[in-house]
């Protein structure tokens, strides 16, 4: 680790504050001009290390994976400039991560609770309604201030996305988590959903495709962000498509959900409902897509200055990680550009530093 890196070109403190003259002296970052000469010097747009809020570190196809894929698979985020992590939802105990220096600060969300049958296998904990509060009592425990509730799933029974747990022992399961100081966040594609969730006091609605112009102005109100994950709504046409032939009701509702899916994220975002990015890595989804999922956004609709906010700054202060400030990690990422200018400048990083170390 070079001791002493002198940071040349602007500092995006936050998403209005740009200053000059920063160093890393022991991982730590400075204002203050040390004594000593640089160790290495850094030229290049200087903000935090991005965030994935919606990532499955230990996670693959078919439930927990080993430890080297887990370690490739944080490695595979800290290449794109992903340095926080916030876990949603893993078979595998990624405590280790967290106790390595070279890959994404993690904060755990523990493992999926899903109804019985009605998840992919090997993910989440599976269990019946009368089981829900105390699941979610022992998750809020075990994580690092976060629940994963699986909100909805295709009902083979309905033929269609259908809650999966009633709406009432939700709303005292998330109670529970709260009085254990954790935050629960819902995976959410049907409509009704988000309601269901809205009414049980939820505090974030991970994917949000079925959100509708009546759900918005509950989010502001509650202030409940979404993450829209819009790398994986990419796959619902395959999904409806392998569907379709026992499911047709279903795969016509997934096909309409991907078809608003900018539109939906669009009119959040205008309405003041904040937005947080998240790829969904882990099974399906490859990691290290960061840059993809801000370009989704910025094709949605929203200004490249919102969509780095949304990955960096203001994700961050959601949560309660350090940015760039006197005394925090060196955790940052440097661009050729301005990202809130020129958005793809993020695809293509000229250098990531974590905890002080040079990356590249």
């Amino acid at each position: 680790m070079a001791k002493i890196i002198e940071f040349t070109g602007p500092v995006l403190v936050s998403r209005n504050d740009q200053r000059h003259g920063m160093w890393s002296v022991d991982g730590t970052l400075t204002f203050v001009r040390p004594t000593k000469a640089p160790d290495c010097v850094l030229d290049g747009w200087v903000l935090p290390g991005f965030v994935d809020a919606h990532c499955h570190i230990g996670l693959g196809v078919g439930g927990a994976v080993d430890e080297r894929t887990t370690l490739a698979q944080a490695q595979a985020d800290l290449n794109a400039g992903t340095l926080l992590i916030r876990d949603a939802g893993s078979p595998s105990d990624t405590r280790w991560v967290q106790q390595r220096s070279d890959v994404p600060r993690l904060i755990r969300a523990g493992r999926h609770i899903a109804r019985s049958r009605r998840y992919l296998r090997g993910l989440g904990h599976e269990i019946e309604p009368e089981q829900l509060v105390e699941t979610v009592r022992k998750e809020a425990r075990d994580g690092d201030g976060w629940v994963k509730l699986v909100g909805d799933w295709i009902d083979r029974g309905v033929g269609d996305l259908a809650a999966s747990f009633p709406a009432k022992v939700v709303k005292d399961a998330i109670s529970a988590a709260h009085d254990e100081g954790a935050r629960v966040t819902a995976h959410c594609f049907a409509e009704d959903t988000v309601d269901d969730m809205l009414d049980s006091d939820i505090d974030c609605i991970e994917h949000a495709t079925g959100l509708l112009p009546r759900h918005i102005p509950r989010l502001v109100e509650q202030s409940v962000p979404i993450v829209p994950t819009l790398v994986n709504i990419a796959t619902f046409p395959d999904i409806a498509a392998q569907a379709a032939p026992k499911f047709p009701v279903y795969a016509d509702h997934m096909v309409r959900l991907w078809e608003r899916r900018r539109e939906r994220v669009l009119e959040a975002f205008e309405a003041g409902v904040a937005i947080y990015t998240g790829t969904d890595a882990g099974s399906v989804i490859k990691h290290g897509r960061i840059a993809e999922e801000m370009k989704e956004l910025h094709d949605a609709g929203l200004p490249p200055a919102a969509v780095v906010d949304a990955a960096a700054w203001r994700a961050r202060e959601w949560l309660g990680a350090e940015g760039i400030s006197e005394g925090a990690s060196a955790d940052v990422v440097l661009c050729s550009e301005d990202p809130r200018i020129r958005l793809e400048t993020v695809s293509n990083l000229k250098h990531i530093v974590l905890r002080g170390s040079l990356v590249r």
